[in-house]
């Protein structure tokens, strides 16, 4: 019986130079004690997305001038407001006094025929600038009147002058007028008088002027008087006394 067939190794015989072959391990011989790669995937490394800010919006031009406009409005107001406290620390600004001394009536009748009420009053007006750096123009364009239950009675205009410092001024202003239908209207002041013994009357006083600091003439403004001032009587060519008299004063810029 012949001899099984034999694999022998091949080796290399340094004498004679030829190769000899040894047999390695069959595939898949040894495995791995972590099992076969191949049968499990390729190692992953899970890195957390990052997920990127969106780009910030540029502001559109007209953003960027009403910021402008906003910043700059802010700016001349602190500067008004600087102005105007620098001066009144240097001129210490104080507002005018006003009163109403007299009233002298010289005529006051009712006609017969239309039965219009015509009336001429003379005013006494005290005014007083208490400023010690301020001068005061009173300017053309005033108006002054008076009123009785909501009916204008006269009127007529202060004069134009200017009163330095701490200055007072007596001013005599003649004012006339005439109301159509006043019937109703001389009745109900005959009443007044008997009733409460007095008759209430309103001056109102519209007055441009210009304010002077030192040699300064600012723009104009408008003062405005209201008087409440209550009579005895309304009778002609008498001094009318002043039983009451009240002025409140106000600026019109």
């Amino acid at each position: 019986m012949a001899d099984p067939q034999r694999i022998h190794p091949v080796t290399h015989d340094i004498e004679s130079g030829q190769k000899q072959t040894v047999p390695l391990m069959p595939r898949n011989a040894s495995k791995s004690e972590k099992g076969d790669p191949a049968a499990y995937p390729p190692f992953r490394r899970d890195i957390p997305v990052m997920h990127s800010k969106p780009p910030k919006r540029r502001r559109s031009c007209c953003c960027r001038c009403m910021c402008w406009t906003i910043s700059l409005l802010l700016l001349l107001i602190v500067l008004i407001g600087a102005t105007i406290g620098i001066l009144f620390l240097a001129f210490r600004p104080k507002l005018p006094d006003y009163s109403v001394d007299k009233l002298h009536i010289t005529q006051f009748n009712l006609s017969s025929q239309d039965s219009s009420l015509s009336a001429a009053f003379e005013v006494t007006i005290t005014a007083k600038n208490p400023n010690e750096k301020i001068g005061i123009y009173y300017e053309g364009g005033s108006h002054i009147g008076v009123w009785y239950d909501g009916t204008k009675l006269c009127e007529g205009s202060l004069p134009k002058f200017y009163q330095g410092h701490e200055n007072t001024t007596v001013l005599n202003v003649p004012l006339q007028g005439q109301t159509q239908d006043a019937n109703a209207l001389f009745v109900s002041l005959q009443q007044q008088s008997q009733t409460t013994g007095f008759i209430p009357l309103n001056l109102r006083v519209k007055q441009p002027v210009r304010i002077k600091l030192g040699s300064l003439k600012l723009f104009e403004v408008k003062f405005l008087v209201k008087c409440r001032l209550d009579v005895d009587s309304l009778s002609t060519n008498n001094d009318i006394r002043i039983r009451n008299s009240n002025c409140k004063f106000s600026l019109n810029l």
